[in-house]
């Protein structure tokens, strides 16, 4: 007996009815990611999403997108994973032809709140996905732990704690918050 599993494409997916669940395309095998995100992880999400849509319209810098917003990463088979608070830069839109359905491609910034019902091995898988489809930085945002995680590359990690300001470096330049506003 054949166990074979259905590959999904993005549009697939795009088109797939709501049922209450988050899902993610890994290499075109339906993943279901979680239930709907708690109170905590969808605070941190905002304390997050907030400050940074406003500095980065103030400064027409781009893009930030909400929770949940898919990107195709890879496609035969397609890959669409999603961030709880992305950024696209404007550089990167104006070249870009209209979207429809998920962006082609990594965000520049990509911010992944940490859930109670993650694990560690999810949580590293979505580390290298992200970095190895050409995110510019990554924050893993842990409200346990009450920190942040940096990536730039797997060599470049920098932990952040509540004492301490997080910045977009060149990402988006000139955006700063500190730890305690996240976390507050």
């Amino acid at each position: 007996m054949s166990t074979e599993v259905q590959l999904m494409t993005a549009d697939e997916l795009l088109a797939k009815p709501p049922d209450g669940f988050v899902y993610e395309l890994i290499k075109g095998e339906l993943i279901k990611v979680s239930p709907p995100p708690g109170h905590e992880h969808g605070l941190v999400a905002m304390n997050i999403a907030g400050p940074l849509y406003e500095y980065v319209k103030k400064h027409q810098l781009g893009n930030v997108y909400a929770a949940e917003t898919g990107y195709l990463l890879e496609q035969n088979p397609d890959t669409v994973r999603a961030a709880d608070v992305s950024f696209v830069s404007r550089e990167r839109i104006e070249k870009a032809q209209p979207v429809k359905g998920y962006w082609k491609g990594a965000p520049d910034l990509a911010v992944e709140v940490i859930s109670p019902s993650d694990t560690v091995g999810r949580i590293e898988g979505k580390v290298a996905e992200w970095l190895e489809s050409g995110v510019r930085m990554l924050w893993i945002v842990s409200p346990k732990m009450r920190n942040v995680t940096i990536y730039r590359s797997l060599a470049e990690v920098v932990v952040l704690t509540e004492k301490d300001t997080l910045d977009g470096d060149d990402v988006v330049p000139g955006f700063q918050i500190s730890l305690s506003e996240i976390f507050g």
